[in-house]
């Protein structure tokens, strides 16, 4: 007589299957289709939701996405953001709003760096692309100086005054001394227009008079000043000075 007394094994627990959500299933897409055919292949929204992620919880990326947008209102204004910027848009916290600064600003100096290989006198669209990113969006006037050197290559690139959406103050013999103390040989000024229309003012075409005047007593050449907007420039070179 067989006494073995055969136990029922326990039955086996298995994970539930878990589902991706149709916003995960668009991101995993829109993942490989980068991956395969090159970012340039993705829309503006889809490569902000690449950068997001999943989200914060209570938040999905799609939400913060949609959050990013109202904010914002183009990619080119968040490009330009501030930390400070990114305090009322919901879902989006410190690592994510990190993770876009570190973006834009690899953006930028990726842009100076490609400005420093060669004369930017022989490269205006590249010039015209950094100002852009740089200060194209800002909702304030802001006044750029790029030093240059004597093969007219960049040595830097500084903000030298500030001021509100239609008026700025500059000084010439800021902009004098600067260069003197950087020992650039020629000099790129820009400003931009927070309304968007690039014609220059009265005030604009003063000022570059002025500037070409100081600088020439220095012998350092002003080669251009370009009014920046978001989608258009106005070189004074190009139009055949003031």
């Amino acid at each position: 007589m067989n006494d073995t007394i055969v136990m029922p094994r326990p039955a086996v627990e298995r994970p539930p299957i878990r589902r991706r959500s149709r916003v995960a299933d668009a991101r995993h897409a829109a993942r490989s289709r980068l991956l395969e055919a090159g970012p340039a292949a993705l829309s503006e929204t889809e490569l902000v939701a690449l950068v997001l992620g999943s989200g914060l919880p209570g938040h999905s990326s799609a939400t913060s996405r949609a959050r990013c947008w109202s904010a914002f209102a183009s990619l080119r204004a968040m490009l330009d953001a501030t930390p400070e910027d990114f305090d009322g848009v919901r879902g989006v916290g410190p690592a994510k709003r990190a993770q876009l600064l570190a973006i834009i600003e690899m953006a930028r100096r990726a842009l100076a760096e490609k400005m420093r290989e060669r004369p930017l006198i022989d490269s205006p669209e590249a010039v015209e692309d950094y100002l852009r990113l740089l200060i194209g969006s800002r909702p304030y006037e802001v006044f750029i100086c790029l030093f240059l050197d004597t093969r007219h290559r960049l040595i830097r690139s500084e903000e030298n005054s500030r001021g509100s959406l239609t008026r700025m103050a500059v000084y010439p013999r800021e902009i004098v001394r600067r260069t003197l103390s950087v020992n650039a040989a020629s000099l790129i000024v820009a400003h931009n227009h927070p309304s968007g229309a690039v014609k220059p003012s009265a005030s604009d075409r003063q000022l570059t008079r002025v500037l070409r005047d100081t600088l020439a007593l220095i012998d350092v050449q002003l080669i251009d000043h370009l009014v920046i907007g978001a989608n258009e420039t106005f070189s004074f070179a190009r139009a055949g000075w003031p």
